[in-house]
């Protein structure tokens, strides 16, 4: 540490010239560790003691390695997520209902969640083959065995990959937030469910189009590996659409209004 913030030396890369940098930390909610970075001890002890999360990441943010559970000095969002999570009949249905309208861009009458959830599939489908159309990529459906991801033909791979980067961005964002990962008010079973909730928000304008757009590259540039591709046009889209900072706002906005009838608009 010098003059109280952090010292961070670079020799440089992509938009951020060689040099030394003072990082205020104190003022910070989270830093993130790109590859090749290293992080001395009486960093990590300070970074501790003020609360300021740190986590490592893949080049650009495509991917989510681990991070310190030190998020915002406050619990609020976490205890309205339980409370809300908790009341099955109210509040993690009118959560789930928000993020359908949000998603399909109309609010639903239906009150079953099953019947939004096959709503939303219906939807879905039919989303996957505009954008493949406005792409220019061919579409034989949504496919996908996960005992051998392998065998999907391009574009599938293409939305693995590039699904896998948003869902990095969402686990960002809720350690950012100090959210729980585990409760999900749309998926349920998985341990990141939240995560998967938030990272679907995003799927038709940002993983889509950034997993159709891969594959029409890779046409056209046969010898590029497919998830290069998709890793290298995801971390261009993520600073170009502040794609993080946009999901830690709409977590914070999901429990600021879910009980001022937020299933309903």
């Amino acid at each position: 540490m010098e003059d109280g913030t952090l010292r961070f030396a670079t020799t440089g890369g992509a938009d951020l010239p060689e040099g030394d940098y003072a990082i205020p930390f104190q003022l910070l909610t989270c830093i993130l560790l790109a590859p090749g970075t290293t992080v001395s001890h009486d960093a990590l002890r300070l970074l501790s003691r003020h609360g300021t999360a740190l986590v490592a990441v893949g080049d650009d943010g495509v991917r989510f390695y681990a991070s310190m559970p030190f998020g915002p000095d406050e619990s609020a969002l976490a205890r309205r997520q339980v409370s809300l999570w908790s009341d099955k009949d109210g509040g993690r249905l009118s959560v789930a209902r928000r993020m359908y309208a949000w998603r399909l861009g109309e609010i639903l009458p239906h009150t079953d969640i099953a019947v939004l959830r096959g709503i939303e599939g219906a939807r879905a489908k039919e989303s996957y083959r505009q954008l493949a159309d406005q792409h220019g990529v061919r579409w034989a459906g949504r496919r996908y065995d996960r005992a051998r991801p392998e065998e999907a033909d391009a574009p599938n791979q293409a939305i693995n990959h590039a699904s896998t980067a948003v869902e990095a961005a969402a686990m960002v964002a809720v350690a950012a937030t100090g959210t729980l990962s585990q409760l999900g008010f749309i998926h349920e079973e998985s341990g990141n469910a939240f995560c998967l909730d938030i990272a679907d928000l995003y799927r038709d304008t940002f993983t889509l189009p950034v997993a159709f757009a891969a594959v029409r590259e890779s046409e056209r540039e046969p010898g590029q590996a497919l998830e290069r591709i998709v890793r290298r046009l995801a971390g261009q889209a993520f600073q170009r659409q502040g794609l993080v900072p946009a999901m830690i706002d709409r977590i914070k906005e999901l429990f600021r209004h879910a009980d001022d009838g937020a299933g309903d608009r």
